[in-house]
């Protein structure tokens, strides 16, 4: 009998993805962790230094992530960013200083480019997922530079309509990608967490991982800007993680209260050690 029959939940795929220093398929789960968005170099640092210590307390492999650019807010006056090439530069600086990948989106095969001398995961947000140009891009940048590409599944997709960009990836000549749910919308400012989809994703041979934070979202649902329920985040992701999901995607804030970009949702520096335990205790609990 295969192992796979032995224990369904772990990956079907059996394939495991190399980014910088970190697995992302293998043994162990691999954690997408960060702010939302980039606030400036002193409190990215401060993130990334706090985040760090965490995830070495308890051994946890983590990438660090935050936006350059929120290019797709609820509203046009909202809090975008500090730019692409500042933005890329900020990350990577501080990924180096932690010793740990990073990765943030990207939104135009300029984009692409641009990014991928600084960093080591291109995101692809889920609205644009299915943009050809901007996937050849990224896919083009990713082999030039040695890099890996995630492409978040879009709000309007069913998990097998992936397929076909994972395709546009491959003629791109890019092998090294996966593939990131974040819930599914059927409208009315909500989102569908389906975790049948993650299983699909992978049934398919591409690594997945879950965004909890933004599968909570409410968008557009505070009226003018994007509500979500945050205290949900947690529930979903140890969900996933029983799912037998390669990696789990989490924003991550100081002070959520006070982030410009989807505070509601982010999980407090100081609530992480403790959901990071229950999904170590999940994925071992399935070994």
């Amino acid at each position: 009998m295969s192992s796979r029959k032995k224990n369904p939940s772990r990956t079907p795929s059996g394939k495991e993805l190399r980014i910088g220093s970190v697995s992302l398929g293998g043994k162990e789960p691999l954690f997408i962790l960060g702010p939302c968005v980039i606030e400036g170099e002193k409190p990215l640092l401060r993130a990334a230094k706090t985040i760090k210590a965490i995830c070495d307390d308890l051994g946890v492999q983590f990438i660090f992530k935050a936006s350059y650019d929120k290019a797709n807010r609820t509203s046009g006056s909202s809090y975008r960013g500090v730019g692409v090439l500042d933005g890329c530069r900020m990350l990577a600086e501080a990924g180096d200083s932690i010793g740990v990948p990073v990765t943030t989106d990207i939104h135009t095969p300029e984009e692409a480019e641009i990014a991928a001398d600084f960093i080591d995961l291109l995101q692809i947000p889920a609205f644009l997922c299915r943009q050809t140009d901007l996937i050849e891009a990224a896919a083009h940048a990713a082999v030039s530079a040695g890099r890996a590409v995630n492409v978040k599944k879009g709000q309007f997709l069913a998990p097998w309509d992936l397929a076909p960009i994972a395709g546009k990836l491959k003629a791109a000549g890019c092998t090294r990608f996966c593939f990131t749910e974040r819930g599914t919308t059927f409208g009315y400012n909500n989102l569908v967490a389906d975790m049948r989809s993650l299983y699909w994703i992978r049934e398919q041979g591409f690594p997945a991982i879950f965004d909890a934070t933004h599968s909570v979202q409410r968008p557009g649902g505070g009226g003018g800007h994007t509500t979500g329920d945050g205290h949900l985040a947690p529930v979903l992701a140890r969900a996933a993680m029983a799912a037998g999901v390669d990696g789990i995607f989490l924003e991550t804030h100081e002070n959520p209260a006070k982030a410009p970009s989807d505070g509601p949702n982010q999980i407090p520096h100081k609530a992480l050690p403790g959901l990071l335990k229950s999904l170590l205790a999940i994925r071992h609990a399935l070994s």
